[in-house]
């Protein structure tokens, strides 16, 4: 089959397109999954240049848990049909359209931590193939949803329900989403939206127009000189939330903004991992910090409902074959989108 195989940590030169990869054999709990779209995220590439430093070493090259087996077949987020069923699957599954949950728990419970990840720790979907444990392929045969939109939704609006979850985020409460033009930050709007929020949007302003389309009340320049005097004068009473894909100033700049007993809940850090804020500014007003790192299983699922019932409609920007994950990725790390990039395994050059 034809896969992007990682074989180092490095350059776009380390990440190869080969034709002669072994198709994997399916094993007992297992389903074999044709690929038919898969997206583009940050993690792909941070994966690939082995960007997210060790506990102690920021710098050190090492992957999202740290050490990498190479080669490795990247690709976090896909689906597909499933075409062969290990022992144990029921053979009913053969034919069905699902969407695959990327992430690899720390145990078998509702409310586990991912700590792996597909395109990671084990073998991802940019490849024609990728065999995944039956309980990670999740049957969405009757979205109305198309492939490439599925696609769009496993690590983006996986963490973006995560860090609401996590936040106890409820309905009509004002937040302040970062990024939101990428493909988490898009994916907060939606959601966001979906419970009746005060949506305020962090984003360029050539992209304000695709960010209102998907739900944002109010958009904020992220460029502009006094960007908390221009949140405060669409929120004047503070803000619950502020969902944060971004980090870096931004957090000790917008943290006064939050009410009392505010929440900041954070997921990425492009804008810088290393802030310094006040921290009186947290504690003597009872504001609340939240790492999140992208979803448990039931937050999957509930994904997957949301997904069927068609509720929710990510954004497709671009698609590209498998033959050019490198252009795709070049497209993607440019940062001119709005939405996400997909790559479609079974579509030829």
């Amino acid at each position: 089959m034809t896969a992007a195989v990682l074989t180092a940590f490095g350059g776009p030169d380390f990440l190869q397109l080969r034709d002669d990869v072994p198709v994997p054999d399916v094993q007992a709990g297992q389903v074999l999954v044709r690929v038919t779209a898969a997206s583009v995220n940050n993690t792909d590439i941070w994966t690939r240049e082995g960007a997210y430093g060790l506990p102690g070493d920021p710098d050190a090259k090492a992957g999202w848990r740290g050490s990498i087996e190479f080669p490795r077949i990247q690709g976090a987020d896909m689906v597909g049909y499933i075409c062969n069923v290990g022992n144990g699957v029921d053979a009913q599954r053969l034919g069905k359209r699902v969407l695959v949950d990327p992430a690899f728990y720390d145990e078998a419970s509702d409310d586990a931590n991912p700590i792996g990840l597909l395109g990671s720790e084990r073998h991802g979907g940019f490849a024609e193939y990728v065999l995944v444990d039956d309980e990670r392929a999740h049957d969405v045969s009757n979205s109305p949803l198309i492939d490439e939109q599925l696609a769009c939704l496993p690590t983006a609006y996986g963490t973006a329900l995560g860090m609401f979850e996590r936040a106890a985020f409820g309905h009509g409460e004002t937040v302040l989403i970062t990024g939101a033009s990428g493909g988490v930050g898009l994916a907060l709007v939606q959601l966001a939206a979906a419970r009746d929020a005060t949506v305020i949007a962090l984003t360029s302003s050539g992209k304000a127009e695709k960010v209102t389309e998907a739900g944002a009340t109010y958009v904020v320049d992220r460029d502009s000189t006094d960007v908390e005097k221009n949140i405060l004068e669409v929120a004047p009473r503070g803000l619950d939330i502020v969902a944060d894909v971004v980090g870096g100033e931004t957090v000790a700049s917008v943290l006064p903004l939050l009410r009392e007993g505010g929440r900041w809940v954070i997921a990425g850090a492009v804008g810088g991992p290393i802030v310094t804020f006040d921290l009186r500014r947290l504690y003597l007003q009872n504001r609340r910090f939240i790492g999140s790192s992208m979803h448990t299983p039931a937050h999957f699922r509930k994904l997957v409902v949301e997904a069927n019932s068609g509720k929710i409609s990510p954004r497709v920007a671009e698609t590209f074959p498998l033959s050019k994950i490198h252009e795709a990725q070049r497209f993607f790390q440019q940062r001119k989108h709005v939405g996400k990039i997909v790559v479609l395994p079974s579509i030829g050059s």
